[in-house]
Order: structure tokens, then sequence, then C-alpha cells
């Protein structure tokens, strides 16, 4: 536990405020996605938005973790 708490601080040390606003709007939209409050028929709508914005930021987030993981290993 200690080991992925010096990560997610490494990886916050790391990252400016763009990095950061995209952990946002990822979690923001994982979010939107999984509590979706609206009427049936424009669920679609919703999630034919958020789900690309959260693949958009969650990949290159994960990527950069994926790299201080490596760097930690070594």
């Amino acid at each position: 536990m200690d080991k992925l708490i010096s990560m997610a601080n490494q990886y916050v040390k790391e990252s400016d405020w763009k990095v950061i606003a995209a952990i946002k709007m990822c979690l923001l939209s994982l979010g939107v996605m999984f509590g979706m409050a609206v009427p049936k028929k424009n669920k679609n709508i919703v999630f034919t938005f958020c789900l690309p914005v959260f693949m958009i930021t969650y990949v290159p987030l994960i990527m950069k973790l994926f790299k201080i993981a490596k760097e930690n290993e070594k």
C-alpha cells in the first residue's frame, strides 16, 4: 500500500495543472456514465458524449502512471 501511495505522490508532483484538469474531466465523465439519472431516451446521448471524453483523458493518464510504476521498479 505504501508503494501505491508513493507512486500517487510522485504522479502528482510530476503533473501540471493540465494533467490535474484531465484527471478531473476523466472522473467527471466516468461519474456521469455510471450515475446517469436522465430519462431512458436521453441516456444514449449522454453516454455517447461521456465515453469519448473518458477514453481521451484516461489513456494518457494511465500511460503516465505505468511509466512512473516502471521507474519505481528499477
